[in-house]
């Protein structure tokens, strides 16, 4: 993080617009320049506090550590966690980076470092003081001699080894540590050099492909050759991909939500761009890979289900876990494959080839149920993956193909992408 970078005041309503509009290019927002919702809701979430410089989003920054062999020392610690969690976190954090390329990192104990790491609160002497609580997490200098590498802390926030509650230690280190090698934010969702913060399961965490792509980049592949090689880097999913089979879609307060593994695609009818984000993002307590989803609209909740758990949710507030047995399905029905509010007031649960049919308000399984799903929707004959309905069409999911239909006649069959405006 350069000095020079420091937020500073005064800027023209035109300079401030076009700060803006690059904020909203690099997290994917509606570009408009403006504070719109989306826009304040996305500042309110804590995150890095590296700024962000538009003309190095989305790639490495061009300096880079001349050494292979680096150092570290911790200088303080936080009162939040014992010295060994943090010592713990910290050579964990490291090794992400060094698992992917030539890098070795030795810790000190006295001295200068390459890296120093330190706790600090508001105003700490390096020209970018915190801003307290649920604000900026923590911030680092990118590779150069003195504060080159110096990774700070805010110690207002409140960080953990490995509870979800409040901000996992490993999980700012290794972002931090990244920018302290050289690498700069990222506009991939899915990345861990992404500004916002998201918690992720720590236990089974892989840095993915977009940070590893990156930070071979400018250091190149490390030569070792594990004696357990890692897992695949995660990827992004592609709103392009031919290939792509969506998880679930579902209303919610007038937008509609697409579905895959550890994301979704939000799209607004009135705004021309579909943003994408890591559930996690929004709601920390849901599962990555869902089953199917659903809207009801008579009680503003939303419906997550997997295998036998379902979550509710009122916006963005998990408020209720319930399971599938409270839909009255049968004990045999093990999970579902996709859900679907009709404006009939009935949920349809669609499981393999059949269909229930769920009474919303006297809260119980219509009686004839399961049938197949053919029989409502013909041409229907494969499995159903995601539902829903959009202006009075119903929209069945089967692998890459959309089947739209009115009633129960098949309009057309379309694309994949066509609601992700690919």
């Amino acid at each position: 993080m350069d000095e020079e970078n420091t937020p500073s005041s005064g800027h023209q309503v035109s300079e401030m617009s076009v700060k803006l509009g690059e904020m909203q290019e690099l997290f994917r927002l509606n570009v408009t320049g403006t504070l719109h919702a989306e826009t304040m809701e996305m500042m309110k979430k804590a995150r890095c506090g590296v700024p962000d410089d538009a003309s190095h989003k989305d790639r490495a920054l061009n300096y880079k550590w001349s050494t292979k062999s680096l150092t570290y020392r911790i200088e303080n610690y936080t009162p939040d966690m014992s010295v060994t969690e943090v010592d713990n976190s910290i050579e964990r954090a490291l090794k992400v980076w060094a698992r992917v390329t030539p890098l070795k990192f030795t810790r000190i104990y006295s001295g200068v470092a390459d890296i120093m790491i330190s706790f600090a609160v508001g105003d700490h002497g390096d020209g970018s003081p915190f801003d307290g609580h649920n604000g900026f997490l923590a911030h680092a200098f990118g590779p150069a001699s003195g504060v080159g590498g110096d990774t700070h802390f805010n110690d207002d926030e409140t960080f953990t080894f490995t509870s979800p509650n409040g901000y996992n230690l490993f999980l700012v280190a290794a972002h931090e540590f990244g920018h302290a090698l050289g690498l700069n934010h990222s506009t991939d969702p899915g990345a861990l050099m992404n500004a916002r913060y998201t918690y992720r399961d720590i236990n089974s965490f892989v840095l993915p492909r977009d940070d590893v792509s990156k930070i071979q980049a400018l250091y190149g592949s490390n030569p070792e050759i594990p004696d357990k090689p890692d897992p695949t880097p995660p990827s992004t999913p592609n709103a392009c991909d031919p290939s792509l089979v969506l998880d679930a879609v579902t209303p919610l307060r007038g937008e509609t939500y697409f579905f895959k593994n550890k994301f979704f695609w939000r799209r607004h009818p009135q705004m021309p761009q579909t943003e994408q984000f890591l559930i996690k993002s929004f709601w920390p307590e849901l599962p990555d890979d869902i089953d199917a989803a659903f809207e009801d609209p008579s009680t503003d909740l939303v419906y997550i289900f997997k295998g036998q758990k379902v979550w509710a949710l009122s916006g963005y507030d998990v408020v209720n876990r319930v399971n599938l047995r409270s839909f009255t399905l049968p004990a045999k029905v093990k999970k579902i494959n996709a859900a679907l509010y009709a404006d009939t007031g009935k949920t349809l649960f669609f499981v393999g080839k059949s269909y229930y049919s769920y009474d919303t308000n006297k809260k119980k399984m219509d009686k004839g149920y399961p049938k197949l799903v053919e029989e409502r929707f013909p041409g229907m004959t494969g499995k159903v993956t995601a539902a829903f309905q959009y202006r009075s069409f119903t929209y069945l999911f089967s692998g890459t193909n959309i089947f739209e239909f009115s009633e129960t006649v098949l309009m057309r069959m379309l694309g994949n992408n066509y609601f992700l405006q690919c």
